[in-house]
């Protein structure tokens, strides 16, 4: 004979309140394994809008598993759980931190490029950032370096590279700024840099405390920027 098994009221209180704890323990795991997925990176809107957006599904592709958060802005403020992308001088820096000192060129439209040489006189924008300790963009020493110091220039600003990029080629004018920035027109065709000598600068791209960031999708993800910058 088949004995039946019943739970006093004091067992059933115990085990809905074991069941309960398993829930609670459960989605707490649920929940770091989540956020351990997640990616937050905050930078600055041209270097997110030109460089990193555009190449996430490149790192999708080899991490799909992975889910990057950016957040762009100026001003930015970062916590123990964002990944800071940043724009900054280069000597003031921690060597190990920098992914990528900046040099700049002149770039235009394809089809402008070669009016350079021709035309009197030039439009140029480049970028006079709202952060007032950074120095200007070093347009003077490029036009000394390519012996151009006497070519009639009108120098428009933006205070971001993307915008002194899209007016540039909206006018059929020019814009100096940095290599790292143009990259994504220039492999689509919309941008090309003048056969100029392109000349170092005092900026450079980092991510504060690199090291200190050592959690496994983050180690994933500043590997692959890395590689990027190349």
């Amino acid at each position: 004979e088949t004995r039946k098994v019943t739970l006093t009221a004091a067992g059933r209180q115990l085990a809905e309140a074991t069941n309960q704890g398993f829930n609670i323990i459960q989605a707490g795991i649920d929940k770091v394994t989540a956020k351990d997925k997640l990616i937050n990176v905050a930078t600055t809107s041209s270097f997110a809008a030109l460089v990193l957006i555009p190449a996430l599904h490149h790192f999708y592709q080899q991490f799909p598993e992975i889910t990057v958060n950016i957040t762009s802005g100026e001003q930015l403020t970062t916590d123990n759980f964002t990944l800071p992308v940043r724009f900054g001088i280069r000597e003031q820096q921690n060597k190990a931190d920098i992914i990528k000192s900046e040099q700049f060129n002149l770039f235009s439209a394809p089809h402008v490029t070669e009016k350079f040489s021709n035309n009197e006189s030039v439009i140029i924008y480049t970028t006079k950032w709202k952060n007032n300790a950074f120095p200007k963009a070093p347009l003077e020493d490029w036009l000394a370096l390519n012996a151009l110091q006497n070519k009639q220039v009108v120098v428009k600003y933006f205070d971001q590279e993307l915008f002194g990029i899209q007016q540039a080629l909206l006018e059929n004018a020019y814009v100096f700024c940095s290599n790292t920035l143009t990259q994504g027109y220039l492999q689509a065709g919309l941008l090309k840099e003048l056969n100029t000598q392109a000349i170092d600068s005092a900026f450079c791209y980092y991510i504060e405390n690199k090291q200190k960031n050592t959690t496994r999708h983050n180690h994933m993800f500043i590997e692959w920027l890395d590689n990027l910058m190349l």
